[in-house]
């Protein structure tokens, strides 16, 4: 019997609850074409509206993907597991690893858009660093690209004091990544905070991240602190939602 709450449910969800279902038992696997619009006005007997929604809404759940020209298809990428805790840990980035492999495991990563630049803090970066606004920060911004698709990017604000004139201003940051090179300057993290909201993105943000549309994005701002209590980075990394879990796995 069809519950009350069901009957209310609109046409175009119990559509997409429909194929969401025959995505998870199998029916269409990675890759798979769905039924297009006019399958599934004819199907469901349906306007070209509603089965436009239930496809939509597969798309903003990260299930399905549409391609130009060719119709809409189950996502064929493998969410990424973030682990929010032990990508931190010393001893990866102290031994030369970078954090991100703890993230990534066998796959192919790629970095681009890289850019290093000096510039003064604004309000909200010196607000999080603890310093006046204006003083003098280097800037790291790039991209990550996995198995072929933007997953995220991230911008890392230093202070200038700390890190000038070492590998952390020049494009490759060496072995163990910006963390290794401050605890050879004498700032090593020894404490990490993070804030982690979600938000629909900009068009700019869509674009970098090549998002479906109505597809959020997961803001995670990163400080990390030395021996002291001093901010010595602070990163805004920006996520497609629909390529990540975040997992937290710490004792009681």
């Amino acid at each position: 019997m069809t519950s009350q709450g069901g009957a209310r449910q609109p046409k175009y969800q119990r559509i997409a609850d429909a194929l969401r279902a025959a995505i998870q038992s199998g029916e269409y696997g990675p890759g798979d074409r769905l039924p297009g619009e006019n399958d599934l006005m004819a199907t469901y007997d349906v306007a070209r509206m509603t089965a436009r929604q239930a496809l939509a809404v597969l798309q903003n759940e990260g299930l399905a993907e549409a391609r130009k020209g060719a119709g809409v298809f189950v996502r064929a990428f493998r969410p990424l597991r973030r682990r929010g805790v032990q990508r931190l840990a010393r001893e990866r980035w102290g031994s030369g690893r970078s954090i991100w492999s703890s993230d990534t495991e066998d796959r192919e990563l790629v970095v681009d858009q890289i850019e290093v630049r000096e510039e003064r803090a604004s309000n909200r970066v010196a607000d999080a660093l603890g310093v006046p606004p204006g003083t003098g920060v280097w800037v790291r911004g790039r991209r990550f690209v996995l198995d072929g698709k933007p997953v995220l990017f991230a911008t890392s604000h230093l202070p200038a004091d700390v890190v000038a004139a070492s590998a952390i201003t020049q494009i490759d940051s060496g072995p163990g990544g910006t963390y290794a090179r401050l605890a050879e300057l004498g700032h090593e993290p020894v404490h990490f905070r993070e804030e982690i909201r979600s938000r629909m993105p900009s068009t700019a943000e869509a674009e970098r991240l090549s998002l479906a549309m109505g597809t959020p994005v997961i803001q995670i701002v990163r400080t990390a602190f030395a021996e002291g209590g001093r901010a010595v980075e602070v990163n805004e990394m920006t996520l497609d939602s629909a390529s990540y879990v975040l997992e937290y796995d710490f004792d009681a």
